[in-house]
C-alpha cells in the first residue's frame, strides 16, 4: 500500500531529475518562471493603484471635511447651538462654521470664476489641512473686517497676483438702480497662497474671513452650516446623521465619502479591471504548466507502468503528477510573491534609481498633479493573489495526471 509521503517524494524525484528530453525542464522552468513574474507585477499593480487611492484619499481630506452639516435653505442661524450639538458626540473631534459662494475675481484685465468659501482660521484648521498647505503667509491673516483673501496657487497664477496686490471680488447679484443692475463689488488683499496640489482646488477655491463673507454675501449673523472632523473617516455617514438627528432641526447633511464619490469609484473600477487583465496572465502562465506535465507524462510513460506493475493505484499515479505540478506552482508564486513584496516596498527608490540613471521623469509633475509613484503593500491583496495563482496551477495539473492514472501498463511496455 503507497502513502502520500510516496507520491510527495516522486513528485520530487521528477521535478529535480533532468529528463532525457531537456526541452520539458526548459518548459517546466518557463512555466515556473512565468508564475513568478505574473505575481510579482500583480502584486506591485496593485500596491501603486492602493498608494495612488491614498494620495487622492490625502489630498482631498487636506480641503474636504469628513462632514457636513447644512440648513435647508442655505441660511444656518443657531450654528453655535449645531456646533455645541456637534461636539457633545463623542466621535467628532471639531465643528466649525462657513460660508461658500461664487464669485468672480478680478485683477487688472485677468478674470476668473471661484468658489469663495468664508471661514473662521482657528477653528477651520480643526476640520482641514488647509494650515498645512500654505506655501506663502499664513491664514489666520483672514482677520474680520481687513477683507485679506487666501487664493490657490493656480488661481493667484492665473490673476497674475502675489501676496500684498489687491482682488476685486464682483458677485452675480447686486444692487438694482434706474441705470440697471449693478453688481456688488469689494477689494480684497491677497493674504497667502495655498497648494494642494489637486487643480479642483488650487484653482477655483478661495478663503476668507467668516465675518467678511457675511459682509459680502448679506447673511449677517448667518452661516451655510457647520463642517465636522470625525475620529473614524469611514463612519463619517453614520456620524452625520447622528449629529442631525441630535439636533432636531431640519438639516442637510453630506459627507466626504458622498462628495467625492467619483473619484473613488472610478479608482475602484479601474483597480478591479486591472486585477481582472493581469489575473489573465496568471492563468496562462498556470495553464502552461499543463504543457510540462503532458510531456512529462510522455516522457515517463514506462516509469508510470513500472509503478503499476509493482502495485501503485491510479490514485497513486494521480498524486505524483499532481504534486510535479504543485511543487512547479508553489515555488513559483512563492518566489513571484517574494519579488513583488521587495518591489512594492522598496518601488518609490527604484523609480528615483531609474529616473536618475536614465534622465527621464515617468510622470511629470507639470502635467500629473501626483509626479511620484506611491506605493501602498496591502496584506490581504498579497493573499488573495497568492491564493488564486497556488489553486489556478492546482487546477492545470489535474488534466494530465488524470491522463497518467488512466496508464494501462502492458500498452506502455509493449515497444519498450
Amino acid at each position: 500500500m503507497m502513502s502520500g509521503r510516496f507520491e510527495t517524494w516522486i513528485g520530487g524525484r521528477y521535478v529535480r531529475s533532468r529528463s532525457r528530453n531537456s526541452f520539458i525542464s526548459l518548459i517546466s522552468a518557463i512555466s515556473m518562471l512565468g508564475i513568478a513574474i505574473a505575481v510579482l507585477v500583480l502584486i506591485v499593480v496593485m500596491s501603486v493603484v492602493n498608494g495612488f487611492e491614498r494620495e487622492l484619499k490625502e489630498r482631498l481630506l487636506a480641503m474636504t471635511a469628513h462632514a457636513k452639516v447644512e440648513h435647508i435653505e442655505g441660511r444656518l442661524a443657531d450654528y453655535e447651538a449645531l456646533r455645541a450639538t456637534a461636539l457633545e458626540n463623542p466621535r467628532v473631534e471639531a465643528a466649525a462654521p462657513y460660508i461658500d459662494g461664487q464669485a468672480l475675481l478680478v485683477a487688472g484685465k485677468a478674470l476668473s470664476g471661484a468658489e469663495l468659501r468664508g471661514i473662521e482660521p482657528a477653528l477651520e484648521e480643526t476640520v482641514s489641512g488647509i494650515g498645512g498647505v500654505m506655501q506663502v503667509g499664513a491664514l489666520d491673516g483672514l482677520v474680520a473686517g481687513k477683507f485679506n483673501i487666501v487664493l490657490g496657487v493656480e488661481l493667484a497664477d492665473a490673476l497674475g497676483v502675489g501676496v500684498g496686490d489687491k482682488v476685486t471680488v464682483t458677485l452675480a447679484d447686486g444692487m438694482v438702480t434706474p441705470a440697471g443692475v449693478i453688481p456688488r463689488t469689494r477689494r480684497f488683499t491677497v493674504n497667502g497662497i495655498y497648494r494642494v496640489g489637486m487643480y479642483e482646488f488650487d484653482r477655483r477655491l478661495a478663503f476668507v474671513s467668516l465675518e467678511d463673507a457675511q459682509r459680502l454675501y448679506r447673511m449677517r449673523g448667518y452661516v451655510n452650516g457647520v463642517r465636522l472632523s470625525v475620529n473614524e473617516i469611514y463612519a463619517a455617514p453614520e456620524i452625520v446623521r447622528e449629529v442631525q438627528h441630535a439636533h432636531g432641526s431640519i438639516l442637510l447633511v453630506n459627507d466626504w465619502t458622498r462628495a467625492h464619490v467619483n473619484f473613488f469609484r472610478s479608482i475602484q473600477i479601474t483597480k478591479s479591471i486591472l486585477f481582472v487583465i493581469l489575473l489573465m496572465v496568471v492563468a496562462v502562465a498556470a495553464f502552461n504548466i499543463v504543457s510540462t506535465l503532458v510531456m512529462v507524462v510522455k516522457d515517463k510513460q514506462a516509469d508510470i507502468a513500472i509503478l503499476r506493475t509493482v502495485g501503485a493505484k491510479p490514485s497513486s499515479v494521480l498524486g505524483i503528477f499532481v504534486t510535479q505540478g504543485a511543487i512547479v506552482g508553489v515555488v513559483g508564486t512563492l518566489a513571484g510573491v517574494l519579488l513583488g513584496v521587495l518591489v512594492a516596498l522598496n518601488l518609490e527608490g527604484i523609480v528615483a534609481f531609474l529616473e536618475a540613471t536614465f534622465g527621464i521623469k515617468f510622470l511629470a509633475a507639470d502635467v500629473y498633479f501626483i509626479s511620484d509613484l506611491p506605493s501602498e503593500l496591502q496584506l490581504g491583496d498579497v493573499v488573495r493573489i497568492a491564493a488564486i495563482a497556488l489553486a489556478l496551477a492546482l487546477v492545470s495539473t489535474l488534466y494530465p495526471a488524470w491522463v497518467a492514472a488512466r496508464t494501462a501498463p502492458a500498452e506502455a511496455l509493449r515497444y519498450d
